[in-house]
């Protein structure tokens, strides 16, 4: 019986779990989950027989090894900095990984250390990063064994709600950790653009989104991730004109969340004094100027150039932050606030779903004759637990694990979904689950 330790049981590991054990006995797997809330890998397990839940903490060098000795393969569905200290013990005592989160420096220094092991360290076989690299690489390596020449890749990706739930002005509600979508897109995006470095600062990022429409959801607008250039060597396109990443909102988010941003409110530096005491309104007054004769809502309004009537200040006064709500945080930052006041209004309820919108654009040259194609996914959740940000990220990660340890992966190292044998089967098994990307040729 082979033995599988997943250590997190988090919202992202459901779906994970679930197909683990759903196909455990066909495939003679005993499925350990391992969580610092016994609660959490109890609700995972259930009474399946070839599951455990245990109580599990990553710091506990004794506990970690000994369960990762035990196993045939580890899968970490952890924040993403813990996964270095799994990886070492996984290198030393030779077992194969598999992560869904980005390769760090240091995972990647493992490399020749895990190739001496004999082990395969596999990440970013997740959502984003991992579906896009895998659905991304089959298209272009498609082109490129049809003698076609890439001049742009353009590759958006969002996690919304689904629809038929969608019932607030911001239409959006968090499907994932909503720290990251606080922060999200801090520090400088970088980009290539007809063959010009592109550099957008944070400030600036809100403010340039590109708008698209994808398959029968809508319209979206898609602002630029932090680092698109990577991306150039990591698939084969170092001389490519133009590349970009994006995140996918409903259009007109950007505008409003640029707010924040332009206030101050996503900083996540420093603590604010009293935090805990202070209510929704005297923290986005704290930001705003001085003026004893205007009351908090004229002063923002002065300030954006903006009217009581108007779109963006409808957004910002529905998400609470003109309320005498108390903070009650301690020590928090303004991005803490801000997620908390956030999180009271976004957070999906007990019968809403989600979607996960995915949209790769191509453009191409073949046989003298310039190209376009899109490649588009929608999936949508089953229910608040089984969303389908569950199901994209868990996947993946579920199958190239079964796939491991069936021995149809047989690389070493350190490794992302890059390469045809990993891709394809996955791919036609996450096709089989319905998540399948639709191609349109535009010329």
């Amino acid at each position: 019986m082979k033995k599988i330790l997943v250590i997190g049981a988090g919202r992202s590991a459901v779906t994970l779990i679930k197909y683990l054990l759903d196909n455990s006995s066909a495939n003679n797997w005993q499925v350990k989950v391992a969580d610092f809330s016994i609660e959490l890998a109890d609700q995972a397990v259930g009474n399946h027989n070839n599951g455990k839940a245990i109580f599990f903490n990553v710091t506990d060098k004794k506990q970690r090894e000994s369960e990762i000795e035990n196993a045939d393969i580890v899968i970490s569905m952890l924040p993403a900095s813990l996964h270095i200290t799994v990886a070492k013990d996984c290198v030393r005592l030779g077992k194969n990984l598999v992560t869904a989160s980005y390769v760090s420096p240091e995972i990647a220094e493992l490399d020749e250390a895990a190739k001496q092991a004999g082990i395969l360290l596999l990440n970013e076989i997740g959502l984003d990063p991992g579906i896009d690299h895998m659905s991304a690489m089959q298209v272009i390596d498609e082109i490129k064994e049809n003698g076609g020449e890439l001049t742009s890749f353009k590759s958006f990706c969002g996690g919304l709600v689904h629809p038929d739930y969608d019932n607030n002005p911001w239409n959006y509600k968090f499907t994932w950790n909503p720290r990251n979508v606080v922060l999200a897109g801090q520090g400088t995006a970088q980009y290539i653009e007809n063959g010009d470095y592109k550099y957008i600062p944070y400030t600036s990022l809100f403010e340039r989104t590109e708008y698209m429409e994808v398959l029968d959801a809508g319209e979206f607008e898609g602002y630029a991730n932090r680092d698109s250039l990577s991306y150039r060597k990591s698939y084969g396109l170092d001389d490519i004109p133009t590349l970009f990443r994006g995140t996918l909102r409903r259009k007109g988010y950007s505008e409003a969340w640029n707010v924040f941003v332009q206030l101050g409110m996503t900083d996540d530096t420093y603590k604010l004094e009293n935090s805990a005491s202070i209510t929704n309104r005297e923290f986005i007054n704290m930001f705003l100027s001085f003026d004893d004769a205007l009351t908090v809502e004229e002063k923002f309004c002065k300030q954006f150039s903006l009217t009581t009537d108007s779109v963006i200040f409808q957004k910002i006064a529905w998400l609470g932050a003109f309320s005498e709500n108390k903070v009650g945080i301690e020590n928090a930052s303004p991005a803490q606030i801000l997620q908390k006041i956030c999180e009271e209004k976004w957070t999906l309820g007990s019968e809403d779903k989600d979607m996960i919108v995915m949209q790769h654009q191509f453009e191409y040259v073949q046989n003298g004759e310039q190209k376009k194609l899109n490649s588009s996914l929608l999936v949508f959740g089953d229910d608040p637990r089984y969303t389908s940000m569950a199901k994209t990220v868990g996947l993946p990660v579920a199958i190239a694990t079964k796939l491991i340890l069936n021995g149809a992966i047989k690389s070493t190292g350190v490794k992302i979904p890059t390469t045809k044998d990993i891709y394809a089967p996955v791919l036609k098994e996450l096709e089989q689950n319905g998540i399948n990307f639709v191609e349109e040729e535009l010329i």
